[in-house]
């Protein structure tokens, strides 16, 4: 069953976050799992909204994310707020 994650990273900029994701390469290297993505600024930070497959394929894609704020050389205040919501149904306009 597909899930929503809404992850909250206070302090990170849009170049900041630009960077991180020059790290990931999901064009290149797209997570697996991965349905959907989305981010932009919050009150405080940077926010990001994705549709994954399962937990599971968001759990395995969680230490590229980290190795890319560390090769990104962004210090993130704190560890990221991060929620699950189910998702009931998804299509494409």
């Amino acid at each position: 069953m597909a899930v929503g994650i809404r992850i909250k990273f206070a302090g990170v900029t849009q170049d900041q976050f630009d960077e991180i994701n020059r790290h990931v390469d999901p064009a290149g290297d797209p997570p697996k799992g991965l349905l959907f993505h989305a981010s932009g600024p919050i009150d405080g930070g940077w926010g990001v909204i994705d549709f994954w497959e399962s937990r599971a394929d968001f759990d395995a894609f969680t230490p590229r994310i980290q190795q890319s704020v560390a090769a990104a050389g962004v210090e993130v205040q704190g560890a990221p707020d991060i929620k699950e919501f189910p998702v009931h149904e998804t299509f494409a306009g």
